[in-house]
């Protein structure tokens, strides 16, 4: 049996992985869907950037907009999306227009949050069960960070060998990142703090959102559900 991935919603059908090969879906241009993109570099400030279909760039990041005979029009669908081939169109999804760092130009999106903690598992034997990231803009030492709070189903022997596993495999598949913690100087090295065991289903249970259809957002660039964690985050 083959299991082929499909991009659908209620807004309409975009995307069908045609080789099973390639995980990469065709976009779907005769479902009565008009593509457009918004880099994601531009995203809170999209005017003047919008790229039509034409106009897109391998290996970059958007969040789609769509207009339908339905009558929506320029409707940000919530996902962004990179092209790995333009003849023809095909596309990944990377993540979501609302999980992502973006607080010092480092432009950390899910995808790569995802990969990283992945190699540090992979590395260290780790496992996880949940996670979130948010920076930290200025701590005493006016020192600037993203800092992740971890809830291990295995923890690593070393949670410090971790950290500089998942800070330097960010650096490897992110250039703006890697520029970012060049020499310390505008991001200095990731902190991670570990959660303590139920943190985020106790969090979800606390918002009424305990339950399969609502996911802990994963990055931010502001710090309100991660502060609300870390004051939950005693034993």
């Amino acid at each position: 049996m083959h299991y082929m991935e499909t991009y659908n919603a209620s807004e309409g059908f975009f995307g069908i992985q045609s080789d099973p090969a390639d995980k990469s879906m065709l976009l779907m241009l005769d479902y009565d869907v008009f593509y457009e993109f918004i880099p994601m570099d531009h995203l809170e400030e999209p005017e003047g950037h919008i790229v039509p279909l034409s106009g897109v760039e391998l290996n970059k990041n958007y969040a789609m907009l769509i207009s339908t005979s339905c009558g929506l029009w320029r409707y940000m669908i919530g996902d962004t999306v990179m092209f790995t081939s333009r003849n023809p169109y095909k596309f990944i999804i990377t993540g979501r227009t609302k999980y992502f760092i973006n607080a010092f130009g480092e432009e950390l999106i899910m995808d790569n949050a995802e990969k990283g903690l992945a190699y540090a598992c992979q590395q260290t034997g780790a496992e996880i069960l949940d996670y979130t990231a948010a920076p930290v803009f200025m701590d005493e030492h006016a020192k600037c960070r993203h800092q992740w709070l971890i809830e291990f189903a295995k923890e690593p022997a070393d949670l410090q060998q971790f950290a500089h596993l998942l800070d330097q495999y960010l650096q490897s598949i992110n250039s703006d990142y890697e520029a970012k913690r060049f020499h310390d100087i505008t991001l200095q090295h990731l902190e991670i703090v570990k959660a303590r065991r139920g943190l985020f289903n106790d969090w979800l249970k606390s918002k009424g959102k305990l339950g399969g259809q609502h996911k802990i957002p994963r990055l931010s660039n502001s710090r309100k559900h991660i502060d609300e964690l870390l004051e939950r985050n005693v034993e």
